[in-house]
């Protein structure tokens, strides 16, 4: 009994610094069992000191899951525990130190996100408004190593399902070729490349985002090559930072992730630790920006070119032209025009993740004057100056 309470001890408390707590694990979204399901019954039993029937339990998950190396130390400590006490979790006489820190960091952070994951009434922040034919859309969360999988129901984001990721090796903020960061901001998935075009590293598949977005440039950040995609067939999982930069799941989550893509569509907000709000705080950001977009739309078609200008931040860029360029196109435009009517539709709304208040905006627009007539899909990006939200960015989307 003493050898199993320490390795109850070892395994939960020196592991997740949670001594004598007691985890209950609530079911999860998806209806098959993933591996974070299978592990979070060894946890219990071994928090329960029935270490026999841990190592059941481990067993069954290493039969579903034959290359789920994290799996197979908890197994070695199991069986190790029969003969002595062990002093750290991943007790091995043997084995490479970075290996055993990289499966120690992934038991970590599968029993945090499975044990905290996010409650129904609540959503992230970022996913402000989805276009009507955007199914679902995707929030990552780079400290958490974990996918978040959203649907689009009547608008409202409704957590589907959560997965366990890997990200770069130097964390997040990617600002520059080879530095081995994630992204952060808000990108869509642009490509899919299947198996078969790809070496056996990127697993069942890859679907590329659009990394850098007009936010990364504007701001001189590059590199490219940014991808959701799987592992190699000798690997179940890596560990929480084992990329070059790219998002990287199991490829039985890849598979079941791929099924809700959509091709140019959907979106993929990266952050680094993700916020969530309540609906009553959701609904309220949503409903004050829509409210100040309304208000640009009407300024544009009253024709009062100096009150419609206001709505745009002193750094305002649109490719080459900056607010004093945009500010003079303008007036010389409107001066030739007797009536305007804007139609604007389509609506997307998501805040990008990060310290600065900025929300990227995508709509169709439907342009209607006496001299001119046109369509097209723009996008702006929102920033938020003196508390008063300006545009900072506009161009074709």
């Amino acid at each position: 009994m003493q050898l199993r309470r320490g390795l109850s001890n070892t395994l939960l408390a020196g592991v997740l610094g949670l001594a004598g707590a007691f985890f209950v694990f609530p079911a999860r979204a998806q209806a098959e069992q993933s591996a974070d399901d299978l592990l979070g019954k060894v946890f219990e039993e071994v928090e329960r000191n029935q270490l026999d029937l841990a190592l059941k339990h481990v067993e069954a998950l290493l039969q579903a899951k034959p290359n789920f190396r994290l799996a197979y130390l908890i197994k070695g400590d199991l069986l190790l525990a029969r003969g002595r006490a062990l002093k750290t979790f991943g007790d091995a006489p043997q084995g490479s130190s970075e290996r055993l820190d990289g499966l120690r960091a992934e038991a970590l952070v599968r029993l945090h996100a499975y044990r905290d994951r996010p409650s129904q009434d609540q959503v992230p922040r970022y996913l402000m408004q989805l276009r009507h034919d955007q199914r679902f859309a995707i929030v990552v969360d780079n400290k958490r190593s974990r996918l978040y999988l959203y649907q689009n129901e009547n608008g409202r984001p409704r957590f589907v399902a959560d997965y366990y990721i890997s990200t770069g090796k130097r964390g997040g903020e990617k600002t520059r070729e080879g530095d081995e960061k994630t992204p952060v901001g808000v990108y869509h998935v642009t490509a899919s490349l299947p198996r078969n075009k790809l070496s056996d590293f990127y697993g069942s598949g890859a679907f590329p985002i659009s990394y850098p977005n007009e936010w990364d440039k504007r701001h001189g950040r590059n590199g490219f090559g940014i991808w959701l995609h799987g592992t190699p067939s000798d690997t179940y999982s890596r560990a929480p930072r084992a990329s070059n930069g790219c998002v990287v799941l199991a490829n039985a989550d890849l598979d079941a992730l791929s099924k809700k893509l959509q091709i140019g569509l959907t979106p993929v907000i990266i952050s680094e630790q993700v916020e969530w709000l309540s609906l009553d705080d959701w609904n309220a950001e949503r409903d004050a920006l829509n409210a100040e977009i309304e208000r640009w739309r009407g300024d544009w078609e009253s024709l009062d070119t100096e009150r419609y200008l206001t709505r745009y931040s002193n750094k305002f860029s649109t490719g080459r032209a900056n607010f004093s360029d945009w500010a003079r196109h303008k007036r010389q435009v409107n001066s030739g025009k007797s009536w305007i009517e804007l139609k604007l539709s389509n609506f997307s709304m998501f805040r990008n993740p990060g310290n600065e208040e900025l929300v990227v905006v995508t709509f169709d627009q439907d342009y209607r004057s006496n001299n001119l007539s046109n369509t097209m899909k723009k996008r702006q990006y929102w920033a938020k100056e003196g508390g008063k939200w300006r545009i900072i960015y506009e161009g074709a989307a």
